[in-house]
């Protein structure tokens, strides 16, 4: 059907300009250059076609050369990464400048290991820089969201995963431990989706992924305070998914459940066991697998009509 359908159009094309297959026939048996004689002035305008179309060639690929050139410039985005010196942070933050985005690596206290993600991203080609502030104060964050813009001239994503815990049972909490794991998990992702909120509404664009927790869905024995602060950013995520629709701003959760880290590796046999049995998929997840995930909300096309959703990647602890 296809071959019918080609045939066809160029049977439209040789009558459009005046030719029959039966005028073409006449050419049919015509299989050497020497058989047909075409005059010099003929031959000067077919050299002097094709020297034209060559010309138009190269144009056009310096002009393709110079758009992906600019394109690539003006298109990189830029992205906030709260909590990007280790961990979960800073496989997000060297997944995200791997890919080309421009990333503020934010930290508390670790700056030698924030000054080895931002090296790490530069050698891949990338853009970086570190930003040492406390993002559950509101100068921090403003300080940060500036140095930013500064930099780069806007905010195109916002990470929020900067986090603490001070697990103890409720009966023994004390007001201070509470307060801390509000103050930076929640307060914090208050204050910095605020802040970049304000500068994507200008341009009515912009992606915030909040880091909450499996923790937040089903809670857990010893963290009363880290469950409601993560459960806090869940409710808040959908909130300000839908004030801020109508701008063309994204905003998603993303709950890890067990994930690979310092601390798991100095965990007991014994109490790594029980914890891999309540797993599912019996092992631990990987922060580039969380990475990977907040790479596509963060850029990819696809994750354009997603908002106001919790995507949990737990291995299956939350079903």
């Amino acid at each position: 059907m296809a071959a019918s359908a080609t045939t066809g159009s160029a049977v439209a094309v040789f009558n459009s300009a005046g030719l029959s297959l039966k005028k073409l026939a006449n050419f049919r048996d015509v299989s050497s250059p020497s058989l047909v004689k075409f005059p010099d002035s003929f031959k000067l305008q077919l050299r002097s076609a094709r020297s034209f179309s060559s010309g138009i060639r190269a144009e056009a690929s310096t002009i393709e050369n110079i758009g992906s050139e600019a394109a690539r410039n003006v298109e990189s985005p830029v992205v906030v990464v709260t909590g990007a010196s280790r961990g979960i942070g800073k496989a997000i933050a060297l997944a995200l400048g791997k890919s080309g985005c421009k990333v503020l690596v934010n930290y508390a206290r670790s700056s030698k290991e924030a000054e080895e993600v931002c090296k790490e991203i530069e050698a891949s080609g990338g853009q970086a820089l570190t930003f040492g502030g406390d993002v559950s104060k509101e100068a921090d964050v403003e300080s940060m969201i500036k140095t930013a813009i500064d930099a780069w001239g806007t905010i195109d994503v916002m990470i929020n995963n900067a986090g603490v815990t001070r697990d103890t049972l409720l009966m023994r909490m004390k007001k201070s431990q509470w307060q801390e794991v509000i103050d930076l998990n929640l307060t914090g992702v208050f204050l910095c989706t605020q802040a970049a909120a304000k500068v994507m509404m200008k341009r009515r664009k912009g992606r915030i992924i909040n880091i909450s927790s499996v923790v937040g869905l089903v809670g857990n024995v010893g963290q009363a305070n880290y469950s409601a602060a993560k459960a806090g950013v869940i409710g808040f995520t959908k909130t300000v998914a839908k004030e801020y629709s109508s701008r063309n701003i994204t905003v998603n959760a993303v709950a890890p459940g067990f994930i690979a880290s310092d601390m798991t590796s100095k965990l007991g046999a014994d109490f790594e066991k029980k914890i891999l049995e309540a797993i599912p998929l019996g092992r631990y997840g990987q922060p580039e697998e969380v990475a990977g995930l907040v790479k596509f909300l963060a850029l990819n096309p696809a994750a354009a009509y997603i908002t106001g959703q919790v995507l949990s990647i737990d291995g299956g602890v939350a079903m």
